[in-house]
């Protein structure tokens, strides 16, 4: 780790305080700071007042309310998780779960939200509500392209008239003009799965003409439909068409059919970027993929109208024939039954492979996934127990993508999945210190200055005067996962202190109580009335 000498740092970085700072609430005294930007540590001190950063330089003895010793631990931009999920948390009814520890103790103090299609177009009530249920990180809010489609088509598989595409449009341009930062789809969901490019488009352009990104969940991670290749160029193409930028959510070349595939991935990519759109992408550091059972196995004509019409084909033997058919070639692109572990919580199956909870049942691991896919939750809406994390990724493709400049970290983090608990510092750990796949400063950037200029944050994911007091103290040695596979809801360690806008929200590992996240809508647009 090469460290800027102090009086190079002095010239280049260090800002006096502003006139209003005669002094500092926090300084965060003596850690190796990485600012967010491409450019070597430096060691030195942060000087916080209120909600945002006064100083970042050499020492200088200012008086403070706090002083955290920083002394041989790293100091960055509190980490921007680009890809989350995490409803069971930020909308718990109890206060304490609204802190979201998983996220507080990988270091991460702003998360994106909304994604794969499931953000509400309800942005400012769904903003107000968050806050006003005081929450512990930072919140960047997607409209979502599946919650628009199933408020005006509800779950069908079907095109919508051109009075619902109105609607459909009018639902995204509102979401925008309320601080949304762009529109998510999930199009390898059902009902999203049954849009055509047309209608992805029209909506789309939507949140483009006002200022919005394209996130997406592609049509196909696989071979399951269109293929990995086709579906990077119809996101792609979705982004041209609307005018707006394109970001792949969990990059990845999924299934035995696709591994060594991400060279093909990123030449696409990179042809788009030449060409001169703006394509970018997210990454989790994982082999194992996180969804649900009946989205990895079920074609997707039978969920056609959701839960209750999937359970009435099982119903009927021939039609129940030839979707056992197509989920065995599902379960083939997965892995097979041992790469299938089953995560729900609570269910008899919590912790086992689909190929041992069949031995278990002595019965087929088809069989034994439709038996578990029959067991509704309390709504009777969907499976209850269907979680799973999928082994299907190659070594060789996640490091590959991963070292792509116009990649950024992101969890995916939902429940059942150590992701959700441990990315960062699984990162960190595996492809920073163990395999040096990336660089500290890489990872750092990733995580911070990078995703803060794409998602275009205001003053954020940068150590520098007055910007948001969103830091980062880790300790270089101890920072590390503790979730696995087996045992997804375990904390990580490693974090000596969070920020989240100048307030400490997290201190050796533990919570502090106190709730600074806030709902960063994006400023209203030009076109909105």
């Amino acid at each position: 780790m090469k460290v800027r000498p102090i009086a190079v740092f002095t010239a280049l970085v260090a800002l006096a305080a502003p006139a209003w700072a005669q002094r500092a609430d926090v300084v965060i005294r003596g850690g190796t700071i990485y600012s967010g930007a491409d450019a070597p540590p430096v060691i030195g001190d942060v000087e916080i007042a209120g909600d945002r950063i006064v100083y970042v330089g050499p020492a200088r003895g200012t008086a403070a309310a706090r002083v955290i010793d920083a002394t041989g631990k790293i100091v960055a931009p509190g980490f921007i998780d680009a890809h989350t999920h995490p409803d069971t948390y930020i909308r718990s009814p109890d206060a304490t779960a609204r802190l979201n520890l998983p996220w507080l103790a990988q270091g991460v103090s702003t998360i994106v939200t909304g994604v794969d299609g499931g953000g509400t177009p309800d942005v400012a009530a769904d903003a107000h509500k968050l806050e006003a249920s005081r929450i512990g990180t930072n919140v960047v809010p997607f409209v979502g392209f599946g919650a628009i489609r199933a408020r005006v088509l509800g779950a069908d598989d079907r095109a919508p008239t051109a009075a619902e595409l109105e609607q459909e449009k009018a639902l995204a341009a509102r979401a925008m003009c309320e601080g949304a930062y762009g529109l998510s789809t999930g199009l390898f969901y059902a009902p999203q799965s049954y849009a055509k490019t047309d209608e992805v488009i029209a909506v789309a352009r939507e949140a483009g003409r006002r200022g919005g990104m394209y996130d997406t969940h592609q049509r196909d991670e696989s071979s399951y439909t269109i293929g990995l290749l086709a579906s990077t160029r119809e996101a792609i193409e979705i982004g041209r068409a609307a005018g707006m930028p394109v970001h792949f959510a969990h990059l990845k070349a999924l299934g035995v059919d696709l591994q060594g595939q991400a060279p093909q991935l990123i030449a696409t990519i990179e042809a788009a970027r030449a060409a001169g759109q703006q394509v970018t992408a997210d990454q989790y550091p994982w082999l194992a993929s996180g969804t649900s059972l009946d989205a990895s196995l079920v074609p997707r004509w039978a969920v056609d109208g959701g839960y209750a019409k999937m359970i009435a084909r099982f119903d009927d033997a021939a039609t129940l024939a030839r979707i056992k058919t197509e989920m065995r070639d599902n379960l083939r692109r997965r892995g097979g039954k041992d790469s299938i572990l089953l995560t729900s919580a609570d269910q008899p199956w919590t912790g086992k492979t689909l190929g041992a909870v069949a031995t278990e049942w002595q019965v087929d691991p088809i069989d034994a996934a439709i038996r578990i896919l029959r067991v509704a939750d309390a709504r009777g809406t969907e499976p209850a127990g269907a979680g799973v994390a999928s082994f299907n990724m190659a070594d060789r493709d996640v490091d590959l993508i991963m070292q792509q400049k116009w990649v950024v970290t992101s969890s995916d983090g939902s429940d059942g999945h150590p992701r959700q608990y441990a990315t960062f510092p699984q990162k960190y750990q595996v492809y920073v210190r163990e395999r040096k796949v990336i660089s500290l400063g890489d990872f750092i950037r990733r995580s911070t200055g990078l995703p803060a200029d794409l998602y275009r944050l205001d003053r954020r994911g940068y150590l520098r005067p007055s910007y948001f007091a969103d830091v980062v103290v880790f300790d270089p040695v101890g920072y590390a996962p503790r979730a696995t596979y087996v045992n997804p809801r375990v904390p990580s360690v490693g974090v000596v202190a969070l920020l989240v806008n100048g307030q400490v929200a997290l201190e050796n590992g533990a919570t502090t109580g106190v709730a600074p996240g806030r709902v960063l809508l994006r400023p209203r647009p030009a076109p909105c009335a």
